[in-house]
Formats: structure tokens, sequence, C-alpha cells
């Protein structure tokens, strides 16, 4: 039974808990040499990198990447997204931060050819960013 569509709160589906939930995401989007990457790339959640040569992958600014999340990005807010290194062969991708990000440890992260990173980005303040290397 369907709780009623009326009051506060949120359900998905009608509280089957053995219910599989399902994200409706966006086809992949690709990167080869090196760029800067825009804002609905990192949004769109996967990268498929394909470089022919080692490259640097530089993130959007944050004022780029606050314009594109519009009104409802707060202190706090965050997404994850990953890049799939599809290099056949041994050119690595060297994260670069853009203007407003900082990066948990400090130091270069680097998608290795032919593997993959998970990364985590959180709104730390009015203008500011910290990226997170999850896996």
């Amino acid at each position: 039974m369907a709780l009623p569509a009326s009051g506060s709160g949120y359900q998905t589906g009608d509280g089957n808990l053995d219910e599989r939930q399902f994200n409706n995401v966006p086809a992949p989007v690709t990167a080869a040499d090196t760029a800067t990457l825009t804002a609905a790339q990192v949004l769109n959640g996967i990268i498929l990198a394909t470089p022919t040569a080692a490259a640097n992958y530089t993130l959007p600014t944050v004022t780029l990447l606050e314009a594109a999340l519009g009104n409802a990005v707060k202190t706090g807010n965050y997404f994850e997204f990953s890049v799939i290194n599809l290099a056949s062969s041994n050119y690595d991708i060297t994260m670069v931060l853009g203007t407003g990000w900082t990066v948990t440890g400090g130091g270069v992260v680097v998608v290795q050819e032919a593997s993959s990173a998970r990364f985590g980005a959180r709104k730390t303040g009015a203008t500011t960013w910290q990226l997170y290397r999850l896996a």
C-alpha cells in the first residue's frame, strides 16, 4: 500500500524494502588529451578518457561549477564522479585543481593507464570545494 502524497517526507516506490532502487543517469562523457573539464563533464558522473599521451585534466573553476549547479548549491553539498582511463599505453592522467579547489592530502592525483578513479567533491565554503580521492 502506498503512503499518501500529502505531508512532508519522501518515499521511493510504495515502501517495499526489497524493491530495487535505480537512478536515471546520462550516458558517459568523453575526454582525450590534456583539457580543462567542463562543469557538465564533471557533473555527468562518468568520464571515459582516451589520452594519446600523458594528460592533465583540470577541474573547472568553482565559479563555473557553481554556475552550472545554480541556486541549489549550499555548503556541505556533495557529489561523486569517476574517471576511467582507457589508454592502451602507459598514459597517465594527472588531475589538476581549478581555482577554488583543494585536495585532501595534497599532492598530485593520478589516474593510471588502464585503471579508474572515483572522486568525491564537497562544497566547503562560499567559493571553495574539496576534492577527495575515494578509490
